[in-house]
């Protein structure tokens, strides 16, 4: 894991966030999800400097998770170590709204 997404894991793990179990690394066809609420088929993508440049497969990535089921929300890794609170609350915000 990037530092973002150790960073972010550490108060997701072990339903640390309303009681709500996340894994990580998830396989969904042929793609890897960094996050997982299998409960609310929820998807969480941190987005760092290595997808620049790579917004087609990031698009297709999407496309293939959605069409499993899943919704997904991204963030950028600047993001979490800025105001994880901030992350924290609109990922609870995104599985209200499922």
């Amino acid at each position: 894991m990037v530092p973002a997404e150790r960073f972010l894991w550490a108060r997701l793990r072990d339903r640390r966030l309303e009681g709500l179990k996340f894994r990580r690394q998830v396989p969904i066809g042929k793609y890897i999800a960094d996050f997982v609420c299998e409960e609310h088929k929820l998807v969480i993508e941190l987005e760092g400097s290595s997808h620049a440049g790579r917004e087609r497969r990031d698009a297709h990535r999407e496309i293939e998770i959605c069409s499993a089921g899943f919704r997904m929300i991204q963030f950028v890794n600047e993001e979490v170590f800025r105001d994880i609170e901030d992350v924290l609350q609109r990922i609870l915000t995104a599985i209200d709204t499922i």
